[in-house]
């Protein structure tokens, strides 16, 4: 696998992070929203990815990318709360809740962190590899 492969596997990995880490932010900021209506109540949601196999040439190992395919609801079911004297309850007395686990949520966003900084420090590394060959093609 050539040294461009890993830096777009990692450039891949960085940004299907980064989806994931908005996607949990949102999750976290909606987490304590309230609603009158099943329908209109935020549900958490959750990226799906794919890995993207490719391979440049037979003397070369496979590479994988990273594509996002999309975003996708929870079908968790929502918290429904009977309050008749909240003022967004609806004509029985209910509000609805989002079904976002902020501890899940908080713990997801460590882990989508922690992927980004390992693929940071991959391409980070791939760099220096890149002067070091560079150097010694100067002769230095």
């Amino acid at each position: 696998m050539s040294l461009f492969n890993v830096m777009d596997i990692a450039s891949t990995g960085m940004s299907a992070q980064s989806v994931r880490l908005n996607t949990t932010a949102s999750n976290v900021a909606n987490a304590n929203s309230v609603s009158s209506s099943y329908d209109e109540t935020y549900k958490a949601r959750h990226p799906v990815f794919a890995a993207e196999l490719q391979q440049a040439s037979q003397q070369q190992s496979v590479g994988s990318r990273v594509s996002v395919l999309g975003v996708v609801e929870s079908s968790a079911p929502l918290q429904i709360e009977y309050s008749p004297g909240h003022p967004m309850s609806d004509e029985n007395g209910y509000i609805y809740k989002p079904n976002v686990n902020v501890v899940e949520e908080m713990a997801d966003m460590m882990s989508a962190s922690k992927a980004y900084e390992t693929n940071v420090q991959v391409a980070d590394t791939t760099k220096r590899i890149f002067r070091s060959v560079l150097r010694l093609g100067q002769g230095s």
